[in-house]
């Protein structure tokens, strides 16, 4: 059926209000599992200089997110203007946060680059790239904190010190596999369900790994920081990168109780007390999961409503 038949034009619509109600709805639902006044009494009493830090880092990190969709950029060879793919992936990043990959990280991507005129080819290996640049930096910061013994398990946790290490070894195997194939596979394409995969440069694969670390390390600090510093800042990362997997095994949208469940267990005999946790992770969800989730709504509707404009721009530079 032709996308300008009148019944496919009707269902369009009829799909684009279902999404719209769901994003809503879903919002609404997230909202109601947060003690907003806890959050807001938390925010009041910080020192006004760590959270100014903390801003600045939560800038940072939604920087740095957006250069993942700048390297898929380069990877895809599409042409949308940087400007706009940096406006996708915050939009993105901020609704994957809070409602989950499905949403934020596929439907929304989907939604957006599709409205923006690119094809669903191209839109899939954007996605696949980011999500494999974002992992990447986790996986290499995984192993070397999991294996130099930074974090100290519960003992009644299933899992233990050592085998943990084996874990960093493994991750950091990994690593070494991904960049010996970037940079010395002779078979660099592979094609999934009739999409054609190349594999990267030596210099794109470390690009990848640099600048997903400096955003997985720019979280690590805002949460430090919100502690007070009075932890060291490695075993925070990588108390930060054990919820993380933690949350996409539960798979909570934003992680709630698990994040604050994690850092309680691991934290307990660090001289931290549980109420200084929580208030640290309250500050940090309002920085930044709420904040950005509300920037991004906004800034969601604004290029909703110049889609078509900057969809006949960019047609007609791709064209050139």
């Amino acid at each position: 059926m032709s996308t300008s038949h009148p019944k496919w034009r009707m269902a369009k619509k009829i799909l684009t209000g279902i999404f719209f109600i769901a994003i809503a709805v879903l919002l609404v639902i997230y909202a109601r599992t947060v003690n907003w006044e806890d959050v807001w009494k938390v925010i009041r009493h910080y020192n006004r200089t760590s959270l100014m830090m903390s801003v600045a880092l939560v800038i940072l990190s939604y920087l740095l997110y957006g250069c993942y969709d700048l390297l898929a950029r380069a990877y895809c060879g599409h042409k949308l203007a940087a400007r706009q793919v940096m406006l996708v992936s915050f939009i993105c990043y901020a609704f994957n946060l809070t409602l989950s990959t499905w949403v934020g990280g596929i439907g929304m991507r989907y939604r957006l680059y599709s409205r923006l005129g690119l094809p669903g080819g191209t839109i899939t290996r954007i996605f696949s790239l980011s999500i494999t640049t974002n992992w990447l930096g986790y996986i290499l910061l995984g192993g070397i904190i999991f294996t130099s013994g930074v974090v100290e398990m519960p003992s009644h946790w299933y899992i233990d010190a050592g085998t943990l290490r084996i874990v960093g070894i493994g991750l950091l195997a990994m690593v070494a596999v991904y960049v010996w194939c970037c940079a010395f596979a002779k078979h660099r394409h592979m094609t999934v369900k009739k999409q054609k995969l190349v594999l990267p440069s030596f210099k794109f694969a470390l690009a990848q790994m640099v600048i997903s670390s400096a955003n997985w390390m720019a979280m690590g600090a805002i949460i430090w920081l919100l502690l007070g510093q009075d932890v060291n800042y490695f075993f925070v990362l990588g108390v930060l990168l054990v919820s993380s997997i933690a949350g996409v095994i539960v798979h909570i949208p934003a992680g709630i109780g698990v994040l604050e469940a994690v850092f309680i267990a691991l934290l307990a005999g660090e001289h931290t007390s549980q109420g200084t946790i929580i208030a640290a992770l309250l500050a940090y969800r309002l920085l930044y999961y709420f904040l950005p989730l509300l920037l991004a709504l906004v800034c969601y509707l604004l290029l909703e409503s110049r889609a078509k404009k900057l969809r006949a721009k960019n047609e007609k530079a791709m064209a050139k």
